[in-house]
């Protein structure tokens, strides 16, 4: 099948893209924008591919669903459009950012600058219904993600896995601890952050990981 991704992901992640379930995912996915409001947007889908190539990616960030409401969703796992309210868990995310690298909060949610720099944000659950938490959950994108994840640490050394949250860290059993940094963390929600996702140092953690490992490190 054709899909239009980033060159170097299409090439690593081709046999996914010719597999029965990836055709029956994309039936179910092209139903749902015909009949019902989804976000992201249709051409944003795979953004988080798009703007962060294989040879780009130092770190990974992995999310559940992407945001459903109107406005917010962009194809990057925690980020949001330009001009758009913080959800909670960014704003939580921003406060450990401060507190480890003395990066002051920004004035856009919008994490695309991660993206540039090699940050992969990468959602296990790259579509949603309009309001609809999780409602595309359990039609095939998590078996697409996890097969990303397993095919970008069988092709890259010395990368960066940040996993929050006990459905983000159950991914750890995909990735060999022994090429690749492992940081896992309570989800940064209101509900759990209180619980050790402040303090985790994590941004501070990936740098010095990459930093020894000669690769640049990210401005968060």
């Amino acid at each position: 099948m054709e899909v239009i991704i980033e060159e170097s992901w299409r090439r690593l992640l081709q046999p996914e893209f010719d597999s029965l379930y990836f055709e029956q995912l994309t039936q179910f996915v092209k139903s749902e924008y015909t009949n019902y409001q989804i976000f992201p947007p249709a051409h944003q889908i795979f953004n988080a591919f798009d703007r962060c190539p294989v040879d780009n990616t130092k770190v990974v960030i992995l999310g559940q669903d992407p945001y459903h409401d109107v406005a917010q969703a962009h194809g990057l796992c925690f980020s949001v459009n330009h001009n758009v309210k913080f959800p909670p868990s960014l704003v939580n995310i921003f406060k450990e950012v401060e507190s480890d690298t003395g990066k002051p909060m920004p004035q856009s949610g919008n994490l695309e600058r991660w993206a540039d720099q090699g940050v992969l944000l990468l959602n296990a659950t790259l579509t949603v219904r309009a309001h609809q938490a999780g409602s595309h959950q359990g039609h095939g994108w998590e078996v697409f993600t996890d097969h990303v994840i397993e095919r970008l640490q069988a092709e890259k050394e010395h990368l960066v896995f940040l996993l929050w949250g006990s459905y983000a860290i159950k991914k750890a059993a995909l990735i060999d601890k022994s090429k690749h940094c492992v940081l896992t963390a309570v989800h940064p929600s209101p509900l759990s952050a209180y619980r050790g996702f402040f303090g985790c140092k994590h941004f501070s953690k990936a740098n010095e990981y990459l930093k020894a490992h000669n690769i640049k490190e990210i401005d968060w």
